[in-house]
């Protein structure tokens, strides 16, 4: 029983000291900000459910797999990291825009900032949203880029909160095929929206098999 009782010790002793290394391990402090662009503008994309993923490699690394880097509404995303030297790509078949592109190489010393620029399918230019009583009014330009998908639908959405998209909205108006050039969509905000504080509204364009690619948010009340 003697020697039962101490091998059980000499375990717990072990494990205290594996327990304490993890305790020990430092975690990364290296903030990693930037944003996908083109031709220097920020593309707007599908801020929730973790949709718009980039992916960050570093090797050299023991554990050689993707960092996941999830893009937000506005065109820009953050990691927090180890310092060290990454690749930044693009996730294959992901996003509004053409992949592969082009490997981004970032040092990463201390809060770090880059620009990651993609080639969108299509653009959305000379956006024009207004409320007019209970009716929303938006006018905007559709521009063909690159690829051959066509576009599935334009969409316009408001939202109460300041997150807005096809999922994370109060009320949407869908024109399914829009083609490219001058598009103009109305939207009859209902009375129960309309006593909102505050709404926010947005457009954007469904590419066929692809995600949506946005204007950026606009305050409307």
């Amino acid at each position: 029983m003697k020697y039962l009782s101490n091998i059980s010790l000499i375990f717990f002793a072990l494990l205290m000291m594996i327990g304490c290394g993890k305790d020990n391990y430092e975690p990364p402090k290296s903030v990693l900000t930037g944003k996908v662009v083109y031709n220097n503008q920020s593309i707007g994309v599908r801020g929730t459910n973790s949709t718009v993923r980039l992916n960050l490699w570093q090797r050299g690394h023991e554990l050689y797999t993707a960092i996941p880097v999830y893009v937000t509404q506005d065109g820009t995303f953050s990691a927090l990291l180890f310092d060290g030297d990454y690749s930044l790509v693009t996730q294959s078949g992901n996003g509004p825009w053409a992949t592969p592109q082009d490997t981004v190489k970032i040092t990463v010393k201390g809060d770090t900032y880059v620009e990651y620029p993609v080639t969108p399918f299509y653009t959305i230019s000379n956006e024009n949203i207004t409320l007019s009583g209970n009716t929303l009014t938006a006018t905007f330009n559709v521009s063909q880029v690159t690829g051959t998908q066509a576009l599935e639908r334009a969409i316009l959405v408001i939202n109460k909160t300041a997150f807005v998209d096809e999922n994370a909205n109060i009320q949407r108006v869908d024109r399914m095929n829009p083609g490219t050039g001058q598009i103009t969509m109305t939207m009859t905000i209902t009375e129960a929206n309309l006593k909102n504080v505050l709404l926010n509204a947005r457009v954007g364009v469904k590419i066929q098999g692809r995600e949506a690619i946005y204007t950026p948010v606009k305050n409307i009340k």
